[in-house]
């Protein structure tokens, strides 16, 4: 079975469990934080996949790294990979998983690209605006400065993408003067 059909096995069965415990945007949050360590810390799923760590000392590891920080359905829920080998699916199954919850809320995730640092009021705008066009009741916008835009503004939903940037549009009329269509 591909890592990606094990991940969306996992990633489902924490959003039932999840969603039957009503703790859904806390386990979201939760999955998010360990993805930032395996991110920040490429050691620590080079740990729990290595075959000469004992199941006991990684149990322990996870058990002590987290016991803080995660409720009792995402500690297991890691324990469980560990357990059955599947490890190194994790970053996967986090991604599925909260794609999953956040459809089942009815959300999205919107990146904004923009030359400048957008103030929270115009996140909060764009975050309203660009709901109703992808028909969703919230959006969570992340800014992300790119100096090479010089003006405007390129967000990203899901697949799509929305590009109002300065650079697009003149990237667009030389086209069209190559062309010799303008």
């Amino acid at each position: 079975m591909s890592n990606q059909a094990v991940a969306n096995r996992y990633a489902y069965a924490l959003f039932q469990l999840a969603e039957e415990k009503s703790i859904l945007p806390q386990v979201v949050q939760e999955m998010e934080l360990v993805k930032e360590v395996v991110n920040t810390t490429p050691e620590f799923l080079q740990l729990l996949a290595h075959p000469k760590v004992t199941a006991e000392k990684k149990r322990a590891f996870i058990e002590n790294s987290f016991k803080d920080s995660l409720s009792e359905t995402s500690l297991h829920t890691l324990l469980l990979l560990v357990e059955n080998k599947r490890i190194e699916s994790l970053v996967d199954m986090i991604d599925s998983f909260k794609d999953m919850s956040y459809e089942a809320q009815d959300m999205a995730e919107a990146v904004v690209y923009s030359a400048k640092p957008l103030t929270s009021e115009e996140q909060a705008q764009i975050a309203v605006i660009f709901a109703k066009k992808v028909n969703k009741a919230k959006l969570l916008v992340t800014n992300v400065v790119n100096k090479d835009l010089l003006g405007g503004l390129k967000i990203r939903i899901g697949d799509r993408i929305y590009d109002g940037s300065v650079k697009s549009q003149l990237d667009r009329l030389e086209r069209q003067l190559i062309a010799g269509t303008r």
